[in-house]
Parts: C-alpha cells; structure tokens; sequence
C-alpha cells in the first residue's frame, strides 16, 4: 500500500497531535533542550554560582541564537 507525500503528512500530523495530548511537552523534549543547553555551560569557568551559571548561559543562548538569525538574514538577503 503506498502512499503520497500529503496522506503522510497529515498522518503525521494527527499522530504528532495525539502525542501532543498525551505528554507534557517538558517529557517529550525536556532531554534534548537539556543536552543542548548543556554546551553552553561547558564555556563557562568553574567556580560560579548557580544564579550567575544559568545567567552567563543565557547570554551564551542569545548570543549564538543572534549569530544564527545573522547568518539566515543574509541568507535570505541574497
């Protein structure tokens, strides 16, 4: 049985919304944005508190997030 590229589309659509009603997303994703935010703790020196860690990542996180809306502009741009 085959299907084409609108039927698995909307069939991934209604399983990716079942899904959605069955979890919190912080269970479905909560690993991965645990592992990418990880990076950018890895910068950091050791030694600081927890308070100015999570501070400092952030800073981290919108720095590199501005570097890659810099990169689509310019993208786009051309």
């Amino acid at each position: 049985m085959a299907f084409d590229s609108r039927d698995m589309a909307a069939r991934g659509k209604i399983g990716g919304y079942a899904r959605a009603a069955k979890y919190c997303p912080d269970e479905l994703t909560g690993a991965a944005r645990q592992g990418f935010m990880a990076r950018f703790y890895r910068d950091l020196p050791d030694g600081l508190s927890q308070e100015e860690a999570d501070r400092r990542a952030r800073a981290l996180l919108n720095s590199h997030m501005a570097r890659l809306a810099l990169k689509s502009a310019k993208a786009r741009a051309r």
